[in-house]
């Protein structure tokens, strides 16, 4: 099927509950009915992290959390594709319902809580993860784990030889006490834990939440540079509320999509003018448009990420993100994605 058509389709799955339109959506992926696009761009393509991404638009953490649809992603045209979180045993998440259309914002507010099978299921998902195109994997902590230095680099071991690159997830407002471990001290605590298990583990990165202070975010910046960390995700959801206009506004959880990309561009410029190009960056939150990639580049992120958008817009706006970005390079005077990146620091 083509990206257009099964796009055309995807206003039918926003008449039915989020979390099962999300599982349909999975399956139809799985059964090949996103179609294909090219995500083979020369002037987009990047090289990070000792990596080489056909183009810098990657698939977020929280849509395919047990990697069971990595090999479609690729299909629609992602550069990269992050799978997770995962945690060490299975969890079932936080009650239902649990995820929460705000339609009229073009945003989504979720309280999941790390609900995935388990480190084993998603190993063996893995033996069928694309080939042509980095894939990442999302780590965090069961719910009641009070043994976080453990945790964190038994899962690094386990994934050491099956993905490009981790990304220690410390961010997410549903697991409670995570975000604790953002602190400077428990924070450095995990990547020593993780250097002293796995020397020779891929490329880490951190995921940080977007409510972070000016001094947790130069803190968490110092702490990943000492701590051999190659980059940072910037950003998590967000528990702030700006002005919404949807009446599940109200509900518990963390916010992603437009009303976050603001936020979490600003502190993606804090975090490259503090890193001063010893970290990798990456740029999350509210992407919706080839500006929107642009501006995250210009900002310092070398690679972009989104979900929500996809969630809204089906597989067609990956294809029509990257022309739009090619467009925007052109517009702006930039010969490649490259050319752009850290622009504006």
């Amino acid at each position: 099927m083509n990206p257009v058509i099964a796009s055309a389709l995807t206003p039918l799955l926003r008449l039915i509950d989020p979390e099962t339109a999300h599982g349909i959506a999975l399956r139809a992926l799985r059964l090949g009915l996103a179609g294909s696009a090219n995500g083979e761009h020369p002037r987009l393509e990047v090289r990070v992290l000792g990596l080489r991404f056909r183009n810098p638009l990657g698939l977020a953490a929280g849509f395919d959390k047990n990697a069971t649809a990595l090999a479609p992603l690729a299909r629609i045209g992602f550069g990269f594709v992050e799978a997770g979180t995962v945690t060490r045993h299975p969890q079932s998440g936080n009650p239902r319902p649990r995820l929460f259309r705000l339609t009229e914002d073009r945003a989504v507010i979720n309280r999941m809580g790390f609900n995935n099978a388990g480190i084993d299921a998603y190993l063996a998902n893995l033996a069928r993860r694309p080939r042509n195109i980095p894939v990442g994997g999302n780590i965090g902590i069961n719910k009641g784990s009070t043994t976080p230095e453990r945790d964190y680099p038994a899962l690094v071991e386990a994934l050491a030889r099956e993905v490009d690159y981790i990304v220690v997830n410390v961010s997410s407002p549903n697991t409670p006490g995570l975000r604790d471990l953002q602190g400077e001290a428990r924070l450095r605590a995990i990547l020593a834990a993780i250097t002293a298990a796995v020397p020779a583990h891929p490329p880490l990165l951190v995921k940080i939440a977007p409510d972070l202070s000016q001094s947790g975010l130069e803190a968490v910046v110092a702490t990943c540079i000492e701590g051999g960390a190659a980059g940072l995700i910037v950003s998590n959801t967000t528990i702030a509320r700006p002005p919404l206009r949807s009446p599940q506004a109200t509900q518990a959880g963390g916010l992603s999509g437009q009303p976050l990309f603001a936020a979490s561009t600003r502190m993606l410029a804090q975090a490259a003018r503090l890193s001063a190009g010893r970290l990798t960056l990456v740029g999350v939150g509210g992407v919706a448009t080839g500006a929107d990639i642009l501006a995250k580049l210009r900002a310092g992120a070398s690679l972009v990420q989104l979900y929500t958008a996809l969630a809204f817009e089906g597989p067609a706006l990956i294809p029509r993100l990257l022309h739009e970005l090619l467009a925007a390079l052109d517009a702006q005077g930039f010969s490649s994605a490259e050319a752009a990146i850290g622009a504006d620091i």
